[in-house]
């Protein structure tokens, strides 16, 4: 890339002549190689401008940062723009350039994993070449990578976009967190459709408040997605009205999926213990659908890709029928055996108030004895979900057992504390690999279990230390001891 293909983005025809090759982009300093442009980002904790010196020193081509920050005392020179983290996402994209040809992106609290799986499954499906990028990493024909963040950095994405496009992927969905729309992480990806699932209580720690928190998930449909493009909302959330006043306001095609749904209807559900029948009406037409998973978000999050893939040129036949081939995304509600008396035992990530009150609702219709959940709170995180998180588990289960999620820094039994305070009659088991053995062994024919809140996660992060662990491998460990 060279410095004329940032015109409008970098302002480095200033300091360059606009034949210049830039070797590369980092806002890590440590990344920095000869040729390359540091962008000094500003964070929570550390700003990048105080690793300026460290990037010039590295071999920086220059040094991009916000308005009125330049001393004159780098090395090199510092081009400044109003908002440095945009410029990186827009300059990565360019960088990298090749993208897949249909890409979708999905917002809200929950369900976006599930439904960006489920849209890479449905245009498999249908012939395409597809992969979903996400919390759970990136799958993708002849790729599966395990991943930690929803929504990846601009550099990382925008390279991932162009290995993928080189390897013949044409349709990619993925997942668009809060953070990674209020940072620009998703600046400069080519969108054709994106999608809303629904609004609930999360990230508090980093949103001042919930109104806040949904404006970020708007910069989707507001900033993102062209004029005109199709904006797939769930119709059924009260978060719904105000998501689609929005888009509408911005331009976009709106179509609704859901109960509430004028583009994909909701006819009537059946519920079943691994099934649910479920009639849908688009276009004029019913189709009578067998979707093998449980619960209701799920029927939701599978009208969402649905409409995400229709709406991005999937024949509607073709789409709706992919729905019964569908497989859940990993530790979402997430069958992963039976005791001998019959009782199954799910996994599934809810870590916030809506995503354990849907999970634990989603099991009931089915469940002729006791709901049983296990769950916990991550520490350094929103300290307000705590209580409610508690209030909702012995409201809606018949057995609640209080454990450790991911403490982090915080003490693990203050972290229990503010749960267990609003949680009365509920049992306190600290150590996670004993209370899912207990909950394990108190199962009756015709209950449930439900190990709720870290889903996919391999590991338990206690201090700044991260140890093996897993909520699916200790499952099937104590599945195998009650059966002797």
């Amino acid at each position: 890339m060279r410095v004329d293909d940032l015109t409008g983005i970098v302002p480095l025809h200033e300091a360059f002549p606009s034949d210049t090759e830039i070797a590369g982009l980092s806002s890590d300093s440590r990344a920095i190689q000869p040729g390359m442009l540091f962008f000094a980002l500003a964070g929570a904790k550390a700003d990048g401008a105080a690793f300026a010196a460290d990037a010039a020193s590295r071999g920086a081509l220059a040094v991009v940062m916000a308005k009125g920050r330049a001393n004159g005392a780098l090395s090199v020179p510092a081009v400044e723009v109003d908002d440095p983290r945009r410029a990186l996402a827009l300059a990565a994209a360019k960088f990298y350039r090749a993208q897949p040809r249909t890409m979708v992106a999905v917002t809200g609290t929950s369900g976006k994993t599930s439904v960006a799986a489920f849209t890479r499954q449905i245009w498999e499906q249908a012939g395409y070449a597809a992969a979903s990028i996400g919390t759970t990493g990136v799958d993708a024909p002849g790729r599966s990578e395990y991943g930690s963040l929803t929504t990846p950095d601009p550099v990382a994405l925008h390279k991932l976009l162009a290995e993928l496009a080189d390897a013949g992927v044409t349709h990619a969905s993925m997942e668009a967190s809060s953070h990674g729309l209020d940072q620009h992480r998703l600046d400069g990806v080519r969108l054709s459709a994106g999608a809303f699932t629904n609004l609930g209580r999360d990230h508090m720690d980093y949103h001042p408040t919930v109104e806040e928190y949904h404006a970020a998930k708007l910069r989707l449909f507001r900033d993102l997605l062209p004029k005109g493009a199709p904006a797939v909302i769930f119709a059924d959330d009260p978060w719904s009205q105000a998501t689609v006043d929005a888009a509408r306001a911005a331009g976009l095609d709106v179509l609704t999926a859901g109960r509430k749904g004028d583009f994909l209807r909701l006819n009537r559900v059946e519920h079943e213990r691994a099934r649910q029948r479920a009639e849908i009406v688009h276009d004029g037409e019913i189709y009578e659908i067998d979707l093998p998973l449980a619960g209701d978000f799920q029927i939701a999050n599978a009208l969402v890709a649905a409409g995400l893939a229709i709406s991005t040129g999937t024949p509607a036949v073709k789409a709706l029928s992919a729905l019964e081939k569908l497989k859940g995304a990993p530790g979402r509600l997430d069958l992963v055996g039976f005791t001998p008396a019959g009782a199954p035992v799910y996994v599934d990530y809810a870590h916030k108030p809506d995503a354990l009150e849907n999970v634990l609702a989603s099991v009931r219709p089915f469940t002729t004895g006791r709901v049983v959940v296990v769950f916990g709170c991550g520490g350094d995180r929103d300290r307000g979900k705590r209580p409610i998180m508690g209030e909702i588990a012995t409201r809606l289960a018949d057995v609640t057992i209080v454990t450790d999620d991911n403490p982090r820094t915080e003490v693990p039994g203050e972290i229990r504390a503010a749960i267990l305070a609003a949680a009365p009659g509920a049992i306190e088991v600290g150590d996670r690999r004993r209370a899912i053995h207990e909950a394990v062994a108190m199962l009756r024919a015709g209950d449930t279990l439900i190990v709720a809140g870290k889903g996919h996660e391999e590991g338990q992060t206690v201090g700044a230390e991260t140890f093996p662990f897993s909520d699916h491998e200790e499952v099937r460990a104590a599945l195998k001891e009650v059966a002797g």
